[in-house]
């Protein structure tokens, strides 16, 4: 009785985590990567930055163990875009409604002002990454929102300033979405890789027509299904995670 009640717990449990985990490796053209899919018709991706005091959550962990108080836990997480040493965040950021940076459309200095640039929408049921200036244009009732860049790939092409044999390499991370909004795949590098390889498995491996760039470098990932939990030396900006039941 013992051993069949272990047995029938043991496959609930399975089944659950059959159910919940989407994270996997990939390969494409000899380099490796993450990839994290989210069913936005079925989990709660949210943004993250200040605890109720103020406070930039900072790490994975911390943010968890917040979230444990209200009987919720996080599954996968992902830092969520560009921010400045207060880890305040560097573009437009929106979190459910509350708006704490106004969106930047002028061209700048480093990644994120290497235009197009893009924003990813969250709304319920959908994520959809939208280049900056479409997004000031259609005005996207979005709940939360983050702008990062450059663009990795844009209406099926990619950004037109990166080179294919391009010497800057870093581990970084994206996002891009399913043009019906319904899915989102995080993707974070396994080794080091520059612009135009790592825009390319968006593309061409994922088939995704819309992507868009969210850091690197400081890139990290958690991913409970592969076993990753990255720490970091240093705090993170926004966080995007998948918020479940404990």
């Amino acid at each position: 009785m013992t051993r069949a009640l272990a047995a029938a717990l043991m496959f609930v449990s399975t089944a659950t985590l059959a159910q919940t985990e989407t994270c996997r490796n990939e390969t494409h053209e000899g380099n490796s990567f993450a990839v994290c899919e989210v069913d936005l018709t079925q989990d709660d991706l949210s943004l993250f930055l200040y605890d109720s005091g103020g406070k930039p959550y900072g790490y994975f962990n911390v943010l968890d163990d917040a979230l444990a108080a209200s009987g919720k836990t996080l599954g996968f997480a992902m830092n969520a875009g560009m921010y400045h040493q207060d880890r305040s965040p560097v573009g437009y950021y929106l979190e459910n409604g509350e708006i704490l940076q106004d969106v930047v459309s002028t061209d700048g200095p480093g990644n994120f002002g290497l235009l197009p640039n893009g924003v990813l929408c969250l709304r319920k049921g959908r994520a959809d990454v939208i280049e900056t200036r479409r997004f000031q244009r259609e005005k996207p009732d979005c709940d939360s929102a983050t702008q990062s860049g450059p663009m990795l790939v844009i209406d099926g092409a990619l950004h037109p300033k990166f080179l294919k044999d391009g010497t800057s390499k870093y581990v970084r991370n994206g996002v891009g979405t399913t043009d019906d909004g319904t899915r989102a795949y995080f993707v974070i590098s396994n080794g080091v890789i520059n612009f135009y390889d790592f825009a390319v498995f968006f593309r061409d491996k994922l088939n995704l027509r819309n992507a868009l760039y969210l850091d690197g470098n400081v890139s990290r990932l958690r991913a409970p299904a592969l076993g990753r939990n990255d720490m970091g030396f240093s705090a993170l900006g926004p966080i995007l995670g998948v918020v479940r039941d404990r």
